[in-house]
């Protein structure tokens, strides 16, 4: 391999003796990344072209991480323990915390949950995740001006976080409180995913008292031949309610959750459901796509294949929502996201700050993430290497390794691993970039990584010339971008620079549409 190192470069991509750096990435005030003088116009989107959608529509990832966990493998005991000891201190923290269980399943749902009407099991759960978090909190030090670790971040997400009941919310946030230092909720981003339907009375107040200043919303649809379809019915007026209350309380941002291609939607159905949320004017909408896959999630074989709508119908609903939405004033994040123009998020994207990570898209991107709970994700980022580890997805292996735990300090809840190289850091950074801001900067690329973005890529730019043709990206010497028209194809942009895809993951992904 041709070494393009500068001589001068702190982190010498090319040169296997230098030892990397442990300077986090600092996003520059003039950021190459920025939209033209903050400007959202260029962040929307062109009219839905259905053609372009079709050729390009193949499986791939949602990058929430890269590499992505199809590469996790077992991890050595003993790894964890040095990876959380070693945690770069200045570093702030994400907390994520897996709640599994729900008391309805609903047909459509891949995640991983139990369901289970027993309040018992709520509170057995939570001693598990208190001994996960005194287990992990030992092994982490403070930054020199304070006690404890600081957090930045927080996110419940299951399963129903709501299944927890109120008292147990607070008895888990005044443990969090003992153990590390939480930013001021202006400064911070403290949010729980909520089932409208597991609501009590006082549930969003004691959320709000708490310090919780951002809630999700799972509506999916608000047609009631839907929602019997899927086994989860609401009235539009109970969401309805939920969204005052919540900003009568003062909650920061509220996202709503909606999923098109399930059964017996249709493109009028789904329209009518977009305009209405459109009315309670939440502050962030995710749009998913659902994915019928019952030969892997036993709850979809609910699902009868002849009530699910055509092909051509799916493509009608998202093309609809997304000018519907565009044209109500929202700003097309990226994937299945958009916010309001000013919402932190859209913010963020303007600036060249936009993240993404196992939460989605965040503009906490500074924070290590530390994950509690069955099937819960961290990522620790050590100098160039990032680890990501992942807990057990079986509860009760879960609950048997934070025993052993008790009595074997080494021991830890984390299975498997993914150990990243400076090459995949790479790799990602022009992914997450691309995903993020639609855009890489050659000489940010060759600043950082200390290598000739051109020619260290040039088959991925050969690869990229029949999107070029179809006005989908522009390149040049200063670097690509993803035009307008080719934002909704922004992972199959991304997919080029993906070096596992191809060799060994080919179609273990949903479409991107």
């Amino acid at each position: 391999m041709t070494d393009h190192s500068a001589q001068n470069n702190p982190q010498p991509y090319n040169n296997a003796e230098a030892q990397p750096s442990t300077t986090r990435p600092v996003v520059q005030l003039d950021s190459p990344y920025a939209s033209t003088r903050g400007s959202i116009t260029s962040k929307q989107l062109p009219p839905f072209d259905e053609a372009i959608i079709h050729k390009y529509n193949r499986s791939g990832p949602r990058y929430t991480s890269y590499p992505t966990a199809l590469e996790f493998s077992p991890i050595p005991e003993g790894l964890e323990t040095k990876i959380l000891e070693n945690r770069e201190t200045r570093a702030p923290l994400s907390l994520y915390f897996h709640i599994p269980f729900c008391r309805h399943l609903c047909y459509y749902c891949a995640c991983n949950k139990i369901i289970t009407k027993k309040n018992s099991d709520s509170g057995d759960y939570l001693q598990y995740l208190i001994a996960e978090i005194k287990h992990k909190r030992r092994l982490l030090s403070a930054p020199e001006d304070s006690s404890n670790p600081v957090v930045k971040q927080l996110h419940l997400g299951g399963g129903t976080p709501t299944f927890l009941r109120d008292e147990e919310m607070v008895q888990l946030w005044e443990f969090l409180q003992t153990q590390f230092d939480f930013l001021p909720e202006d400064e911070g981003d403290y949010s729980i995913e909520i089932d409208p339907r597991e609501l009590s009375g006082d549930t969003l107040k004691v959320l709000r008292n708490l310090g919780f200043n951002r809630i999700s919303l799972g509506v999916q649809d608000l047609d009631e031949a839907v929602q019997i379809a899927v086994n989860r019915v609401h009235s539009a007026e109970l969401i309805e309610n939920v969204l005052t209350e919540a900003r009568e309380l003062g909650f920061h941002s509220i996202n709503i959750d909606l999923i098109y291609g399930l059964p017996h939607q249709t493109p009028d159905t789904l329209e009518k459901t977009v305009r209405r949320i459109i009315e309670m004017s939440p502050d962030r909408l995710s749009v998913f796509n659902y994915a019928h896959l019952p030969e892997r999630f036993k709850a979809q074989r609910q699902i009868k294949d002849e009530d699910l709508p055509s092909a051509a119908d799916k493509l009608a609903m998202l093309g609809n929502t997304i000018n519907t939405l565009t044209e109500g004033g929202y700003q097309y994040i990226g994937i299945d996201h958009f916010a309001k123009p000013d919402d932190e998020l859209s913010i963020a994207q303007r600036e060249g700050k936009l993240h993404r990570n196992f939460q989605g898209y965040t503009i906490m991107g500074d924070c290590d993430l530390l994950g509690f709970g069955v099937s819960s994700i961290s990522q620790i980022a050590n100098a160039n290497t990032r680890y990501i580890l992942q807990n057990d997805t079986d509860l009760e292996a879960y609950q048997a390794n934070i025993n052993a735990a008790q009595n074997n300090p080494m021991l830890m809840p984390a299975v498997k691993y993914i150990k990243t190289s400076i090459k995949d850091r790479l790799r990602e950074y022009v992914i997450m970039n691309l995903l993020c801001h639609d855009y890489i900067d050659f000489k940010d690329v060759n600043q950082k990584f200390g290598i000739d973005a051109i020619t260290y890529f040039i088959d991925e730019i050969q690869q990229l010339g029949e999107m070029q043709a179809d006005r989908l990206i522009d390149m040049d010497a200063a670097g690509i971008r993803v035009l307008p028209r080719g934002r909704l194809l922004g992972r199959n942009v991304a997919m080029v620079f993906d070096e596992y895809l191809d060799k060994k993951h080919k179609n273990r992904f949903s479409k991107v549409i």
